[in-house]
């Protein structure tokens, strides 16, 4: 089944994704900041990445342009999973590289959905 890393430093957020994921048979890899996040996609080289983006250092959106810039991991799929829900965020976060932006809470269907799609499980 597909690898799925969350990068997100919040505890409760990555207890219920990991919920979800293994629930609907993911495997799931863990970075609890940004910095993490961009070494971890480099060496596990995971199916797709849920990548939030208020944390402490590397933001979620230097993250994202890193992982999706770089040779090596230009090919994973990140989806930006966060509070912040303004349109400018939308389109910034997709100017970083992100495939999809989806505000917390996120519903599980709408989550599943996204992934499938980003991994074209459709």
């Amino acid at each position: 089944m597909a690898r799925i890393l969350i990068v997100d430093d919040s505890p409760t957020e990555m207890f219920r994704f990991k919920e979800i994921l293994s629930k609907h048979g993911f495997d799931v890899l863990e970075a609890n900041n940004g910095a993490d996040g961009v070494t971890l996609a480099q060496a596990e080289q995971p199916d797709l990445i849920l990548m939030d983006v208020v944390m402490p250092g590397v933001n979620g959106f230097q993250a994202t342009r890193q992982i999706t810039r770089a040779e090596k991991t230009r090919h994973i799929p990140v989806v930006i999973v966060s509070t912040k829900d303004q349109d400018i965020d939308r389109v910034w976060g997709k100017r970083q590289g992100a495939t999809d932006y989806l505000i917390k809470p996120v519903d599980e269907t709408q989550l599943i959905q996204v992934i499938q799609q980003n991994l074209n499980m459709e």
